[in-house]
């Protein structure tokens, strides 16, 4: 019966700001603006198929969510790093150890990275990897990952 997450929303301090931000930065499509309402609404993957919407709301009124957007597992492991910072967004990894590289959820298994909009709001990028769930091995890097995969066989 449910093939998905449609849509998500997020409450935002300044919307001007995040339209820059998503639109210029992220690259999503952005297929509705609401003046009145204070809301936009973007296009996430093909136009249709999966929507973020944005509405302004008083900073007090903000509170803080999560959500990942799915990406190619290749291009998060050897480009999502660099195409953030060319837009000057820090990024970090699940474990916040001070390095900037994509790790593993054993468990799933994916690869991500995470990073924040203007308001705080926590993004990542994930890819979900070929291979089995092997949740007790943890959140790895991807080079432990492999070597635990090339083990298993």
């Amino acid at each position: 019966m449910i093939k998905g997450l449609y849509e998500t929303h997020l409450f935002v301090e300044n919307l001007e700001r995040s339209i820059e931000f998503y639109s210029k930065k992220m690259k999503l499509e952005q297929c509705h603006y609401e003046d009145e309402r204070r809301a936009a609404f973007f296009w996430i993957g093909k136009p249709k198929q999966f929507m973020l919407g944005l509405w302004e709301k008083p900073k007090k009124e903000i509170d803080i969510r999560h959500f990942a957007f799915e990406c190619e597992p290749d291009w998060v492991l050897n480009e999502s790093v660099e195409y953030l910072k060319k837009r000057n967004i820090k990024c970090r990894n699940f474990l916040n150890d001070g390095t900037e590289k994509p790790m593993v959820f054993a468990w799933m298994p994916a690869i991500s990275i995470y990073f924040e909009d203007p308001d705080g709001h926590s993004l990542e990028y994930i890819g979900i990897l070929e291979g089995k769930s092997k949740p007790e091995n943890g959140i790895v890097s991807y080079e432990k990952w492999k070597e635990l995969e090339k083990n298993d066989k």
